[in-house]
Parts: structure tokens; C-alpha cells; sequence
């Protein structure tokens, strides 16, 4: 997507897909009239209760366990800006660029619902971060749910703090001044409003359901390789078969496999050399497909949450007829379920993929040189890649435990369940990476199998799969230094408009 490219907030609700353009893309983001005006409303019911003298929790009272204190005149502003810089304390090293924008895109879509009420001009200091790539340096740690992320956010519209700006870390008040900007003055409510809510762990999801949505498609490009590699039998795959268990994600993976393997001599001419394949090779439609159905879950609990209003106290109604409503939907735990299913079903594709990819160099199973070597013994081959791939496999059994099941008790008893729901995003970029070096490694020796079968044709999408490699990565015919061909690997999978491009046919 080009830099010209435009993401417009209106009446009908945005998808993952609109987030991750802001924020990798560099979509400008704006917002149409009807969402100013829902803006505008909320904030003049806030200056309504301000000027009322009613207690309102956020907007004229302390935050948390002070939320009994009352609060008027100069000190609103004040605790506005007070609550940035108190709530600005995580730690850790910082988030991506693309991380940060994403959060920052899902709390403009946030208080685009006209329920939070925080000042016009500080939905327009966000668009500005965003749309002059002025990134916040946010630190990665210190979230329970929502908070510490957002506060970084916040304190770089006050000219605070530090940020990504044209290749380089600089001060905000350098980065504003730079690009013709002033900082934010801060009214009521607007301090907590920067802070609350669920946007964190919204949008670093939608980044992980990018690479999720890539990856699986990938899963099944890898594994109709290591299938065809292995001689596999076609009839698990049968399309009568597949269809009496009615999962639509094994349906997709059935008709993909079919699709990659179809015209393949090495599959017709290996019919009926085997009774059955190991559950690993027979099984890639179930497993492949369970998963895709968990990410088709976890996508409408996402989408359904960054279309919503997640601040709390929530405005209703007008100026002359409001509502403010304390309630707990920033409490992230929809996201929190979501994301940490997502990162069992992922973890899920890499674990099949390592017990195939085994499979593979194992010659007491694959019927091909060991290692995938023609002279082992003084060639290692592949053998230690195996040894990756099952570390691999290891660090994402640790990083797909539930993080929802923690919990924690924080300002003074008065939030006592709490979502962990940013954990729970925030590990699915290092569980989805590791995913990725694991087919990877997959495609190269799937590949370096294939040189092993030279006067048979393979499937056409599999042809097409192992010639794409051999573009980057030669055939193995004695040891090299590996780990560049595992990067060379790891890359074309990064690489989405790689694969929409070799792999039109693929659902």
C-alpha cells in the first residue's frame, strides 16, 4: 500500500486491516465529519458537568482509589497532565515504530465513538503523531491491561519524553517544533481518557493477526512440500472425505493442499506405497485448519473490540440530556481470551511443522538421503536445523501459556480482576516469529528434498514454491554456513505481496 493511501474513520466499522496500514503501510488516517461531531458532543457534555459542579468519576474527581476526592478549576487540567506523567512509567526497551502506531490508531478509532470526551484538539495531536511519523519511544513493559503504554503516548503531545523521527531518536519538542506542531494543553478528563481504555492490546493484536493470516498460508505451501517430499497419500486429502467433518478452516486447507499438489508425478506415482502417512502428514487439513478457524475467532473478538467505546466513566446522550456512566469496558478480557488462542493456534502450526520437518531428515522414515545430504558422514547436512526448529518449539510452549489466567490486584483493591490482556498481545510477536523461522527451516529442507526427485514433476504449486527459493537459496550439496539461509527463507515468508503474487489460487 502506498504512502498516498487513506484510511477515513466514518459510520461503518474498520477492520484489522485498516490498523496495520496506518501502521506499517503509513496510511494517513482521518476522520470524516460525523466522527468530529460525535467527538465535539462528548467533549461539550464534559465542560457541561465541569461547569455544573457535578462529581463525575475521571472528569472532575481523582483516579483509582482517589476517585472520592473532588477536584475543580485549574487542578482538572492539572490532574490531566499529572495522571501522563505518573502513569508514564514503564520499563523495558521500546516498542516497534509499527507497534506504537498501531496502539496510537486503535485509541483514535476509540474515541472516534464520541463516548469518551476528551478535547477535539487531542484527537488531532494523535492524528498528527501518526500522520508526521512522529512515533513515541514507548517502553514495552509495565501493562496489566491498559495504563503505562498509552501514557507514553500521551506525554510526547505534552513535548515530553522522546521519539522516532526521521530514522532517529530525538525529543519530542524537537520532533513537533520540526514539523510545525505545538504541544497539547491538556482540560478535564483528557489525562485519563489518553490512558484508558483497551487500544494497546487491540492494536498490537491486529498486527499479530497480519502475520498470523500470512503465516498459515504459508503453513500449508511448506507442508503440501514436505507431503509431496515424503510420497504422501493423496486419499486423506479426498475431497468427499474432508467434507463429512464441515470445519470450514479444514476445508480451505484441503482444497489448498489439492490445489499446490495438483499434476504432481511424485504423488501419483508413490499412490498405494504406504497404507497410511504418520499423523503429521496425513493430518495437515485438521491441524492447519483448527487453527485457522481459532484466528477466524480470535478476528471478530478484535475487530468487535476496536470498534468499541472502552473509556471509562462513558458519556451518553447530549449536553442537555447526558448520562456519565462508570462501567469496565476497559477491562480487555475479550482481547486477553483472543490473543492468547491466537497464540495456541499458531504455536499449533509450528509444532506440526517441526514433527514434519523431522520427518524429513530422519532416514529411517523418508526414504531419502539422511540429513538430505548426498554424502553424510562428512557432511552434517540438516541435521542441526532440526535441533533449531525444536528450540524453537520450545520457547512457544513457554509463550503460549494463558496469560489471562494471571491476576493481580492494583490501586488499593479498587480494580481486582484484571485482563493481562497486553502480556497476552505483546508475546504473540516473538511466538509468531519463531513460527516463521520454524516453516522456514521447513521450506528449505522440503526444498533441499526436492532435489532428490530430479526426473519427477512436481504440483504446480509446489513447482512454483521451490523454484520461488532457489532464487535466494541454492541447493545444498555439501556444508555451508546455514543461518543465511534461514534468513533468506525467514524473508520471502515476511513478505505478503511475495506471496499473494506466486500463490494467487490460495484461499
Amino acid at each position: 500500500m502506498s504512502q498516498a493511501a487513506r484510511i477515513i474513520i466514518a459510520d461503518t466499522p474498520l477492520r484489522w486491516q485498516d490498523v496495520v496500514a496506518v501502521a506499517r503501510a503509513y496510511a494517513v488516517l482521518e476522520l470524516s465529519d460525523q466522527a468530529w461531531l460525535r467527538i465535539d458532543n462528548a467533549h461539550a457534555i464534559v465542560k457541561r458537568i465541569v461547569s455544573s459542579g457535578e462529581r463525575a468519576y475521571g472528569v472532575n474527581t481523582g483516579l483509582g482509589a482517589l476517585c472520592n476526592v473532588s477536584l475543580a478549576g485549574e487542578e482538572l487540567g492539572q490532574l490531566s497532565r499529572n495522571t501522563l506523567l505518573s502513569h508514564a512509567c514503564g520499563v523495558g526497551p521500546a516498542l516497534a515504530d509499527e507497534q506504537t502506531r498501531a496502539i496510537i490508531c486503535a485509541a483514535i478509532i476509540n474515541y472516534s465513538q464520541g463516548k469518551s470526551g476528551l478535547h477535539p484538539q487531542v484527537v488531532q495531536g494523535l492524528l498528527a503523531l501518526l500522520n508526521h511519523q512522529i512515533t513515541p519511544q514507548v517502553p514495552s513493559q509495565g501493562s496489566v491491561g491498559y495504563l503505562t503504554h498509552m501514557a507514553h503516548v500521551g506525554v510526547a503531545l505534552l513535548g515530553i519524553g522522546t521519539v522516532s523521527y526521521r530514522g532517529q531518536i530525538v525529543p519530542a519538542q524537537q520532533a513537533l517544533a520540526a514539523e510545525g506542531l505545538r504541544p497539547v494543553v491538556l482540560g478535564a478528563k483528557d489525562g485519563l481518557c489518553l490512558v484508558n481504555g483497551t487500544p494497546c492490546m487491540t492494536g498490537l493484536s491486529c498486527l499479530a493477526l497480519a502475520d498470523a493470516y500470512r503465516l498459515l498460508q504459508w503453513a500449508d505451501v511448506v507442508g503440501a512440500m514436505s507431503f509431496e517430499a515424503l510420497r504422501g497419500q493423496i486419499d486423506a486429502f479426498d475431497a468427499e472425505v474432508i467434507a463429512l467433518k464441515r470445519h470450514p478452516g479444514m476445508q480451505r486447507v484441503a482444497s489448498n493442499l489439492r490445489g499446490l499438489l495438483d499434476g504432481s508425478e511424485v504423488i501419483a506415482s508413490s499412490k498405494g506405497i504406504r497404507t497410511q502417512d504418520a499423523l503429521s502428514i496425513r493430518s495437515i487439513p485438521q491441524v492447519h485448519g483448527a487453527s485457522r478457524d481459532q484466528v477466524e475467532h480470535a478476528a471478530r473478538q478484535i475487530e468487535t473490540e476496536l470498534n468499541g467505546a472502552t473509556d471509562n466513566p462513558l458519556l451518553l446522550g447530549t449536553p442537555e440530556h447526558y448520562r456519565v456512566v462508570s462501567q469496565a469496558n476497559p477491562h480487555g478480557q475479550s482481547v486477553a481470551l483472543a490473543a492468547d488462542m491466537l497464540a495456541i493456534a499458531m504455536a499449533e502450526i509450528g509444532s506440526v511443522a517441526e514433527r514434519r520437518l523431522d520427518r524429513l531428515i530422519n532416514p529411517h522414515v523418508s526414504g531419502l538421503p539422511a540429513f538430505l545430504v548426498s554424502n553424510p558422514g562428512v557432511n552434517s547436512g540438516m541435521m542441526i536445523v532440526q535441533y533449531v526448529a525444536a528450540s524453537l518449539c520450545g520457547q512457544n510452549r513457554q509463550l503460549a501459556q494463558p496469560t489471562v489466567l494471571d491476576n493481580f490486584v492494583t490501586s488499593g483493591l479498587q480494580e481486582d480482576h484484571l485482563s493481562m490482556g497486553t502480556n497476552a498481545a505483546l508475546k504473540l510477536q516473538p511466538l509468531l516469529a519463531n513460527v516463521a523461522h520454524i516453516l522456514a527451516i521447513e521450506y528449505l529442507l522440503a526444498a533441499q528434498a526436492f532435489e532428490f526427485f530430479p526426473e519427477q514433476h512436481f504440483g504446480a504449486g509446489t513447482h512454483s514454491a521451490w523454484r520461488l527459493l532457489r532464487q535466494v537459496v541454492p541447493a545444498y550439496d555439501q556444508d555451508r554456513w546455514l543461518a543465511p539461509d534461514i534468513a533468506a527463507a525467514t524473508a520471502l515468508l515476511q513478505d505478503p505481496g511475495l506471496l499473494q503474487q506466486t500463490f494467487r489460487d490460495l484461499h
